[in-house]
């Protein structure tokens, strides 16, 4: 099957040894060879059902458990903006499912970055898209503690809250420093498990549905356009995760292959759970209690069966999702680093790796992002999780939107008789849909949300620029020539 506009071509030779080879690796089970030069049975690459788990683990995460209580004051327009988002981000899986069969290297939209637009582009995306990893590891966290307290009481003050969402980012912080053995099973269980309370709310809440529960179209007292766009801003973050194979494609049994089908499958799969999940909360809970709502799907149950046990065993199912869903995002957190600091574009030190696992950058990313949770909770933020999802969202923005343009570059840029006129057509509306998605995000996320991301992008200016400076030393130094005596 054809999945680029242009004849697949070979990846230009990169500067470094690749993150992993573009053959066909071994399978799950198999061990592979740890880049220290070692090999252990705690590594092992991901085939097309891990990397599918991996991509729906990802995008089926924390958000869609909180998100429907997010979007509520907007009414439901926020529906409308649901099925938006649902087109832009299977675009997105598409773009990335064909720019991972032209370059399967690690690193996702900063390898593609890169090579489209030179050093300074890829470091754009591999920052921004850093960024957008351990800000929303920290907002899953926020999101966690709300399903963790129908269980146990713990949102009734600050301190305990915050050492609950803590704890939470750092078990599965434990499970990568075990290896990628222990990554792809977690991760594997628990988005089985996850779609237990989905499954059960998605199809059992059509049963009970209300339409009196649905509350007014546009509750936001503004235009409905700015209504889809500010929900749409929130509900972004439902979807990141969408090029979760595209990142660690190093680590995916023949990823040529593999990504591609695990990208667009696994979208395809969360988008449908996510519509029928949002449309029973909204149908079932009332939608003054809603707006209010800690835990909307634990709600949706007590309505549906009546009593609390069901809502407790909703709970429990969603903490597991929102762990495993850390567990992965946590891996991914390290694989565009490690792949910048394979081109020494980051600090040599995200390149090392431990059991498959780049430990350095699973380290740094829990640290920044517990201090992240810290600061939001001990600041007073009655929002804590809002804010960190609309910053996520411009962050996301970024690495998307180059990758986006890596696909337009490649398409426009090829031969006329390499091209196939009509996979040429579809690739670049999807492409342009991709990058026009892009684009109106940055509008959705709202000023404070952009201000706040600047100035994490300006901060990443800076680092690029000492990295570049010392990059030029090394290479001047490495061709002076010392003159005889």
């Amino acid at each position: 099957m054809h999945v680029t506009g242009t004849v697949p071509q070979p990846a230009p030779a990169p500067q470094e040894t690749p993150a992993a080879p573009a053959a066909p690796g071994p399978v799950i089970g198999e061990p592979t060879e740890d880049p220290t030069g070692s090999t252990g049975r705690h590594a092992r690459r991901f085939g097309l059902p891990v990397a599918t788990a991996l991509v729906m683990g990802n995008i089926i995460g924390g958000g869609i458990f909180l998100l429907p209580a997010s979007v509520a004051p907007y009414g439901t327009v926020s529906l409308l903006a649901f099925g938006v988002l649902t087109v832009g981000a299977i675009a997105l899986a598409l773009v990335f499912g064909r720019l991972a069969r032209r370059d399967p290297r690690t690193g996702g939209p900063y390898v593609y970055a890169r090579e489209a637009f030179g050093d300074f582009a890829g470091f754009l995306a591999a920052w921004a898209y850093w960024i957008t990893t351990w800000v929303s590891n920290a907002a899953l966290a926020v999101a966690a503690v709300g399903y963790l307290d129908v269980l146990v009481p713990v949102n009734d003050h600050r301190w305990t809250a915050c050492l609950a969402a803590l704890v939470l980012q750092w078990l599965p912080a434990l499970a990568n420093f075990a290896g990628t053995r222990y990554v792809g099973a977690v991760q594997l269980v628990s988005t089985v498990l996850k779609f237990v309370p989905l499954l059960l709310v998605a199809v059992g809440g059509l049963f009970s549905f209300d339409s009196g529960n649905l509350g007014p179209f546009n509750a936001s007292g503004g235009s409905a356009v700015g209504a889809v766009s500010a929900s749409a801003g929130l509900l972004l973050f439902s979807y990141l995760g969408v090029e979760s194979a595209a990142v660690s494609a190093g680590e995916v049994n023949n990823p040529r292959r593999n990504v591609g089908r695990a990208t667009v499958i696994g979208t395809v799969g969360a988008a449908l759970v996510y519509l029928l999940g949002t449309l029973s909360v909204f149908g079932t809970v009332a939608h003054d209690r809603l707006v209010e709502s800690t835990a909307p799907f634990s709600d949706a149950v007590n309505a549906m069966f009546g009593g609390a046990w069901g809502g407790w065993a909703v709970a429990l199912a969603a903490l597991v999702s929102m762990t495993g869903c850390l567990n992965g995002w946590t891996l991914l957190s390290a694989q565009t680093p490690y792949a910048a600091a394979k081109d020494g574009l980051f600090p040599a030190a995200f390149a090392r790796r431990r059991r498959g696992v780049p430990t350095v950058g699973v380290g740094v990313t829990v640290v920044l992002a517990s201090l992240l949770t810290v600061y939001n909770y001990t600041s007073g933020s009655a929002k804590v999780f809002d804010v960190l999802v609309l910053v996520t969202t411009f962050t996301a923005t970024v690495p998307y939107l180059l990758a986006s343009a890596a696909q337009l570059f490649h398409l426009l840029s090829g031969r006329r008789e390499l091209v196939s006129p009509g996979r040429l057509v579809r690739d670049l509306v999807v492409a342009g849909v991709a990058a026009a998605f892009s684009m109106w995000l940055v509008a959705g996320a709202g000023y404070a949300a952009v201000y706040q991301g600047v100035l994490f992008l300006f901060a990443g200016v800076v680092v690029y620029a000492v990295m570049a400076a010392r990059r030029q030393r090394a290479a001047r130094d490495a061709v002076t020539v010392t003159p005889e005596v």
